[in-house]
């Protein structure tokens, strides 16, 4: 990588993963994002230079590669100016992907549950003294970043099927988690999808390992070109863990499946003892306080309706003498349109659900779908459910609720703040 890297949307969760391993590393980065965040502020603090606002253009002139996040578009005013300094582009992940090339590349993909699985891995290879490189789509708690510095020869990174950033990289172990239809704005089906995972599966090479359940049929399915022997993670025993619900386990024996495949001879009670002692990442159910009333505040960033459904039954088994009400943020039209029953099903799980408008993100408006269809839905599946017009509604409901009820700010987009705001 050259030396002098500026960063447009270097505030993303894995670009300012990346920008720190590229401080650490010895490289010139400074780069913008479009307001202040929690990352920003802790990239700031390491001494890089962040301008907020993309208005700016404050390109360093000596600048010799601008790295963007993928939810900044050719037309952003600093793209179109470092094309004009004839400064060359890399995406995100082909960034990542080339930083990681020479080196031994453990990659965890999969549509739920790939951020906890990485924070695991890296928890038990950090345990275990193997000192990995650590790029994860979180803050992980047990090293307070989503950045963790170890050797440059030793990656665990988490991977995305969207827009096909998988094949930027060259892992030599493949994690796959689950595989269900998400993304729609780029995945017109489910195939679609598997084909990108086929893809993937199929560039492991034969001295790798894939490490799945190659018994679900969906991902039985994308199996079909591998190469490299396949791991069944399912086979593995993990302790109790401080994370709840099922799916967690299942992280958690992906990952162990993973450390013991990186390192054969990796003892189970150092797998183990880290998994014990794993605290888990930033908004996965996350324990945000309590309201003035005595409601408990849990935050969590689910915002697949498999991922929704699987919390929600998860907390009701946690704590089974509290009704759970759900503050719901969807994230995209395109997947709310395309998902709209299930998310319908899945909320109607809760005591009872407020849904926020939706968060748009990388999309224009579509008006052909609303957060009051994600209510109407809800109810038709025999919830309670009520679409409110702004984050202000919902807090002054939620701060309602008393010691009977759990909270759960729930989604992709900034939802995450009122739990903070009703937080005594």
């Amino acid at each position: 990588m050259p030396s002098r890297i500026y960063m447009v949307g270097i505030g993303g969760i894995g670009m300012s993963a990346l920008a720190q391993y590229l401080d650490y590393t010895g490289h010139e980065v400074s780069g913008s994002d479009r307001e202040e965040s929690p990352v920003v502020t802790m990239l700031v603090q390491r001494g890089v230079t962040i301008t907020v606002g993309h208005d700016q253009c404050l390109i360093p002139a000596d600048t010799e590669l601008l790295v963007y996040s993928d939810a900044v578009p050719e037309s952003n005013v600093e793209r179109v100016r470092a094309k004009k300094m004839n400064i060359p582009e890399m995406s995100y992940f082909e960034a990542l992907g080339e930083v990681t090339r020479t080196a031994r590349t453990i990659a965890v993909a999969g549509t739920h549950g790939k951020t906890t699985t990485t924070g695991m891995l890296a928890k038990i290879l950090q345990y275990a003294e193997k000192e990995p490189t650590v790029i994860v789509g979180s803050i992980v708690r047990d090293f307070g970043s989503n950045f963790l510095a170890g050797k440059e020869d030793l990656f665990v990174i988490e991977a995305c099927e969207y827009r096909d950033h998988i094949l930027k990289l060259s892992p030599e172990i493949l994690v796959i988690t689950n595989i269900e239809l998400d993304h729609t704005d780029y995945f017109p089906n489910l195939e679609a999808l598997q084909a990108t995972f086929r893809k993937a599966a199929a560039r492991v090479p034969a001295h790798g390992i894939i490490i799945t359940n190659p018994y679900d049929p969906t991902i039985a399915a994308v199996l079909s070109d591998t190469v490299a022997p396949i791991l069944d993670y399912t086979t593995q025993t993990v302790p109790a863990l401080e994370q709840i619900g099922e799916f967690n386990r299942d992280n958690a024996r992906a990952a162990k499946a993973a450390a013991r495949a990186l390192f054969p001879h990796l003892q189970e009670e150092y797998t183990d003892r880290a998994l014990i002692d794993f605290k888990g990442s930033w908004r996965r159910f996350e324990y945000k306080g309590e309201t003035p009333n005595g409601a408990v505040i849990y935050d969590d960033y689910a915002h697949h309706p498999t991922a929704i459904r699987a919390t929600i039954l998860a907390a009701q088994e946690k704590f089974p003498e509290k009704k759970v009400i759900v503050a719901f943020h969807p994230h995209l039209y395109s997947r709310t349109r395309s998902l709209l029953q299930e998310f319908g099903r899945s909320l109607a799980e809760a005591d009872e659900s407020l849904i926020a408008p939706i968060y748009a993100a990388r999309e224009m408006p579509d008006p052909s779908v609303t957060n009051e269809s994600v209510a109407e839905v809800t109810r038709r599946y025999g919830g309670t459910s009520d679409a409110f017009e702004s984050f202000d509604l919902i807090r002054d409901k939620l701060l309602s609720y008393d010691d009977r009820h759990l909270i759960i700010t729930m989604g992709a987009g900034d939802i995450y703040k009122v739990a903070e705001q009703i937080a005594d």
